[in-house]
Parts: structure tokens; sequence; C-alpha cells
């Protein structure tokens, strides 16, 4: 998966069957490289990259709530 916002790639998300130690395989995000994400939670990442680079901050409630539903 891809992120652009004007026409730049700001986020990627990729796939790794051997990233998680219970086989079940976990999604890497770019801004994140030290985590492991669900399907689920690499896309809430990519959008919250977006909404960031939009120019919203640490006040958004967006943010706030991708944030705090991501545990970051």
């Amino acid at each position: 998966m891809t992120a652009e916002f004007s026409g730049r790639v700001i986020a990627t998300a990729q796939y790794s069957s051997h990233a998680a130690a219970d086989g079940q395989g976990a999604w890497i995000v770019s801004g994140l490289p030290r985590r492991l994400f669900t399907r689920n939670q690499a896309i809430t990442a990519m959008v919250l990259a977006e909404r960031l680079a939009a120019g919203y901050g640490d006040d958004d409630l967006f943010v706030i709530g991708w944030r705090e539903e991501l545990g970051l």
C-alpha cells in the first residue's frame, strides 16, 4: 500500500508473512518500522500519515483518535 499527498508518496505499508512470531504475518509501515500492524491498523497508520501531511496537527481530533487507536 502507498499513501500519497500532493503527488508524492508519504508512506508505504508492506505485508510480510515472516514478520510476526505467531506465524500469521504482519504489516510494516514505513514511518513506524519498529512496529508490526494488522491490516486494519496499517490502513489507519496510512490515513494518519495523509492527515498529518495535509497540515493537521497534534490537536486534531482525528489525529488524536487514530494515534490512540494505534497506541502511539
